[in-house]
C-alpha cells in the first residue's frame, strides 16, 4: 500500500514538473526550473567547471560578444535547417552531446533522454559514464545513436565495450582525447559531493535539508535504485564499475595518438575525435583517419583558462576545408542565436550537453523535448532575420566585429 502511494505521489508530481517545461521559453529557464526539483549537490556536477570556471563563463560569453549583420528585404517562405552528418540527416544542426550520470537527474536518464533526442531528430551521443545500459539507449530513441568511448578500466574492458556498442547498432564511436586527468573541480570539492559516495552514513546527514525539500526527486531517485553503477564499463568478472570517483582510472586510461590503431580496428567503422584545441591536433585527428572532429575544451571541465571553443573553431574550420573531414564544436551554446553564430563561424553542426540536461532535470523527456524546441525556434527565428533560408547560406558575413571595451 505505502509502496502504491509513492508511486501515486511521483507520478502526479513528475507531470507537474513536465507541465512547467511547457512555459520555458528559454535554456535559463529549464535551469532553474532543474535546480528548483533537484539538490544542489547533484546539479553543481552539471552547472561546474575546472578550477574557478573562467573558461565555463568564456565560452558562453564568446558568444555572447558576437553581433549579427543581417540582410533585410528578404522574404524567407521556410526555413530549412536540415543537414548531413556523417551519412546522417538530421532535423537541425544540433547533436547531443555525450553527458555522464543523467540517471541522477530523472529514473533511468539516459534513456529518457534517448528518447526525446530521436523525436527531436538528431543524434543521440550515450557517454561511457552513465547509469543505463547501452543496448536500453539505443532501444529508446528512433534516431541514431553514437558512443562515446573512455578507456576507463583498460583495454580489455574498452574492447568489451566497443564490442556491445557496435552489436547494438551504434552507428560511431566518439574518442574523447582531452581528459589525460579529470579537471580540478572545485565546486565538487567544496559542496563535499565526495561524501555521497563514501559508503558511511553520517557525513550523508548534511544533504538531508536540501534533499527534504526536492522530495519529487528524492522517490524518483530511490524509484529508480538509487545510487547508480556504471553498467556500460564491465570489470572482468562481468560486474558493472562502481560510482565512485573516477579521476585516477582516467589518468590511468588516457587515450593517445597510438591507441588510435586498436581502436580503428576493433570498432571498424566511422570514428569522431573529441576535444580539439588547435590546428595541429585537428590535422593529427584527420592523419589518424577520424571523419569527424569536434572542437571543445570540455565544457570547461577540464582545464580552467584555455580559450573558447568558438575561438578554437574560427581558427581550426578554415584549416580543414581541403580535408574530408566534418568539423563541430561544442561548448557555451545556450540558444539557438548561438547555433547559428557557430555555424556562420564554420561549423557544420553542433553538439549541446548542459542544455538538454537542464530540460532532462527539469521535467524528464518533456523537458528534453522543449530544450531542442527552444533550439530549433531559435534558429529559425534568427535565420529569417538574417535573411537566410537554409543553412548552407550562413557564413562569416552574418557576424560582425564589435568595438566592446572602446
Amino acid at each position: 500500500m505505502l509502496e502504491s502511494c509513492l508511486d501515486y505521489c511521483r507520478a502526479r508530481s513528475e507531470n507537474g514538473w513536465a507541465k512547467a517545461v511547457a512555459d520555458c521559453p528559454a535554456i535559463a529557464d529549464l535551469r532553474r526550473l532543474m535546480e528548483r526539483r533537484v539538490p544542489p549537490v547533484v546539479t553543481d556536477y552539471f552547472l561546474g567547471g575546472a578550477g574557478e570556471e573562467q573558461t565555463l563563463k568564456d565560452n558562453v560569453e564568446a558568444f555572447q560578444r558576437v553581433r549579427f549583420n543581417p540582410h533585410y528585404g528578404v522574404k524567407c517562405d521556410s526555413v530549412n535547417m536540415r543537414t548531413e552528418v556523417l551519412g546522417h540527416e538530421i532535423s537541425l544542426p544540433v547533436i547531443a552531446a555525450p553527458v555522464g550520470s543523467l540517471r541522477t537527474l530523472w529514473p533511468r536518464g539516459e534513456a529518457v533522454a534517448a528518447a526525446a533526442i530521436g523525436k527531436s531528430g538528431t543524434i543521440c551521443t550515450l557517454s561511457t559514464l552513465t547509469g543505463t545500459r547501452l543496448e536500453e539507449v539505443k532501444s529508446a530513441t528512433q534516431g541514431p545513436c553514437w558512443f562515446q568511448l573512455y578507456l576507463v578500466g583498460g583495454k580489455e574492458v574498452a574492447l568489451k565495450s566497443i564490442e556491445r556498442a557496435k552489436a547494438a547498432g551504434y552507428h560511431a564511436l566518439v574518442l574523447t582525447i582531452d581528459t589525460p586527468v579529470a579537471g580540478l573541480r572545485f565546486r565538487d570539492q567544496r559542496n563535499g559531493s565526495a561524501e555521497l559516495l563514501n559508503g558511511k552514513l553520517w557525513p550523508k546527514i548534511r544533504f538531508a535539508p536540501q534533499m527534504i525539500r526536492r522530495l519529487s526527486w528524492l522517490m524518483s531517485f530511490y524509484s529508480d535504485g538509487g545510487l547508480m553503477d556504471f553498467p556500460n564499463i564491465e570489470l572482468p568478472g562481468g560486474q558493472p564499475m562502481p560510482y565512485a570517483d573516477i579521476g585516477q582510472q582516467l589518468q590511468q586510461s588516457a587515450v593517445t595518438w597510438e591507441d588510435l590503431f586498436w581502436i580503428k580496428e576493433a570498432w571498424g567503422g566511422p570514428f569522431v575525435i573529441k576535444g580539439i584545441h588547435n590546428v595541429h591536433d585537428a590535422r593529427l585527428a584527420a592523419e589518424h583517419g577520424a571523419k569527424a572532429i569536434v572542437v571543445s575544451n570540455h565544457g570547461g571541465r577540464q582545464l580552467d583558462r584555455v580559450l573558447p571553443t568558438l575561438h578554437i573553431l574560427k581558427a581550426v574550420a578554415p584549416a580543414m576545408k581541403d580535408l574530408d573531414v566534418e568539423v563541430l564544436m561544442d561548448g557555451g551554446i545556450r540558444s539557438g542565436a548561438d547555433v547559428v553564430i557557430a555555424l556562420a563561424s564554420g561549423a557544420k553542426a553542433v553538439l549541446v550537453g548542459r542544455p538538454y540536461a537542464y530540460g532532462l532535470g527539469a521535467g524528464g523527456e518533456g523537458g528534453v523535448l522543449r530544450a531542442f524546441t527552444i533550439l530549433r525556434e531559435g534558429i529559425e527565428h534568427t535565420m529569417r532575420q538574417l535573411g537566410c533560408a537554409a543553412i548552407e547560406q550562413l557564413n562569416e558575413s552574418h557576424l560582425v566585429a564589435y568595438p566592446f571595451g572602446q
